[in-house]
């Protein structure tokens, strides 16, 4: 009898270090990261349908896409809309293909999917996906190339949920400082709302003003006042009961080019982020429209190549002409 395969897809495991990630091949998906046992990213079972966009790559755009329509080269293009709430096509095209191993070792995996032509996106997109782990943490590099014979658009993401200071010790306990969780819940159960405790970094000097009703961007505005300083986080601090579902930019970066998010908990156990210029955008949020058992658990960090409806607006947008390739990098080291 042969094995089933998971809902999520072929499972693939990385060990470097005090380092573990398990990947799902459905979206390329990083499924779980952990740091001497303790979760660094919201983590999915196996045989669980893939929650949400919870470690899923982004391509070819990221974010919302008004209507699902968009005028390229002169001709007018209509994609499937899911997000029927909001009217919008989001996230891409990729996140619930199943892509193959190309590459395979303990310390490093490559997966490759392709975008077929179709409607609303005419082109033939490779996306090749590098997972990596050192003793240093975990490198993931996302590439797309353009195997049309016409020039195309492209936008590229990731949406990892990020964790501070929660874990599943062998000790019992919850917490990285080996501590319970506030409200006595057993091992594996995670307290709701958990980030309200937490802190944030973020180097971003420009917020992006979205519309209320379907997240749509308005205008680019300084991150000190919009709403009296409420999404500023240049300085750590407290996250409490701040609302996040924000596209950032104006990014302060290291000689490199390097941005750089941290989330810790108070007594500084985290995740430290950090991804390179090519992504000159991330989108940071809370989840609260999440189900109950996932509500304000994460932190969706989410590096982008280009803002929210960029196949409009042509902010940022790559334009990669037949045969070339782009990338998006990022990193994630325990804290």
């Amino acid at each position: 009898m042969s094995v089933a395969t998971p809902a999520s897809g072929t499972a693939f495991s990385l060990t470097a270090g005090d380092y573990v990630a398990e990947i799902a091949s459905v979206g390329a998906s990083l499924r779980a990261l952990r740091y001497r046992g303790r979760d660094l990213v919201l983590p999915f079972d196996a045989n669980d349908r893939r929650p949400a966009m919870q470690g899923a790559v982004l391509a070819p755009w990221p974010n919302r896409l008004a209507d699902g329509v968009y005028t390229f080269d002169g001709v007018e293009h209509h994609l499937p809309l899911t997000e029927p709430a909001t009217h919008n096509a989001s996230h891409g095209l990729v996140a619930w293909l199943d892509f193959s191993p190309v590459e395979q070792s303990e310390h490093r995996l490559v997966l490759c999917g392709r975008i077929e032509p179709q409607p609303g996106y005419p082109w033939r997109i490779r996306i090749d996906v590098t997972f990596e782990l050192t003793v240093d943490g975990f490198r993931q590099v996302v590439s797309a190339s353009n195997e049309s014979a016409e020039r195309a658009p492209v936008g590229l993401g990731v949406h990892p949920y990020v964790l501070a200071g929660i874990s599943d010790n062998a000790d019992g306990s919850d917490n990285a400082d080996g501590s319970d969780t506030a409200d006595g819940s057993d091992t594996g159960v995670r307290r709701r709302g958990a980030l309200n405790d937490w802190h944030l970094t973020v180097p971003a000097h420009a917020v992006l003003q979205v519309t209320e009703d379907r997240m749509l961007p308005l205008d680019v505005v300084d991150v000190a006042e919009h709403n009296a300083g409420a999404l500023d986080f240049r300085q750590r601090r407290h996250i409490g009961s701040t609302v996040l579902n924000h596209a950032f930019t104006a990014l302060d970066a290291d000689a490199d080019g390097w941005a750089t998010i941290t989330v810790s908990s108070a007594e500084g156990h985290g995740v430290e982020l950090r991804w390179d210029a090519r992504a000159p955008w991330v989108q940071i949020y809370s989840s609260d429209a999440q189900p109950t058992a996932t509500r304000r658990q994460g932190l969706a960090i989410e590096p982008m190549t280009c803002p929210p409806d960029a196949f409009n607006s042509g902010t940022d947008l790559r334009v990669l002409p037949a045969g070339e390739t782009t990338e998006l990098e990022w990193r994630l080291r325990a804290l």
